[in-house]
């Protein structure tokens, strides 16, 4: 309750309108069919189990109520479900950790971006993911620049976005991301959506 309260204090700080609050999973299905929100923010762990009521929550949301984007919150990096449930339905989703809440920009910034359709992964999830974790061997054929570029991508950066990170043209990171896709086998004619089922390839080999 105390962060759910903080957090509600954040947002309007922001300049954002909270409709409502729940806390447990049924009280936040009621609420979401009833006010149609924009955004959902759903913390992974929620009462009474403190499991998976809150992933099992926000997957219900995206099926029977697309029109809200659902943006969820963890304690710690626990990517296996949230990141199936993003593969498979990319736009309007997102993962934030909770000790990034404080960082109103950051917040707002997962909002945002989830509200307007993108998908949002945490940049510290990609780069304590990205640090442990050993590629295959398509994922040993990127390049150094190609890797720089996808670990951009992971944290839902647009392609205008990274070129003003790197300092390169528009061109050069089109084709980096073209080689991306060829490289981890995603044709343009593959159902889904690429970026995120390339970050997927990158996290979960």
């Amino acid at each position: 309750m105390l962060l759910r309260e903080g957090l509600v204090r954040l947002l309007q700080d922001a300049g954002l309108t909270v409709v409502g609050q729940a806390g447990n999973a049924d009280d936040l299905l009621t609420l979401v069919a009833e006010l149609s929100p924009d955004v959902a923010l759903v913390d992974i762990r929620m009462p009474p189990t403190h499991t998976d009521e809150g992933i099992r929550a926000a997957s219900q949301i995206r099926s029977l109520h697309p029109e809200t984007a659902v943006l969820l919150l963890s304690q710690y990096v626990e990517t296996g479900t949230a990141l199936r449930d993003l593969s498979r339905e990319p736009t309007g989703f997102g993962y934030l950790l909770k000790d990034r809440i404080a960082d109103l920009a950051e917040l707002t910034r997962a909002i945002e971006r989830v509200a307007a359709g993108e998908s949002f992964i945490d940049p510290e999830v990609v780069r304590r993911l990205l640090g442990r974790r050993r590629t295959t061997s398509a994922l040993e054929m990127l390049t150094r620049r190609e890797r720089e570029v996808l670990t951009l991508m992971a944290e839902g950066r647009s392609n205008e976005s990274i070129t003003r990170h790197l300092g390169v043209g528009g061109k050069t990171v089109e084709t980096h991301v073209r080689n991306i896709f060829t490289k981890l086998g995603l044709e343009p004619d593959l159902e889904g959506h690429r970026r995120v089922l390339a970050v997927l390839a990158y996290l979960e080999a």
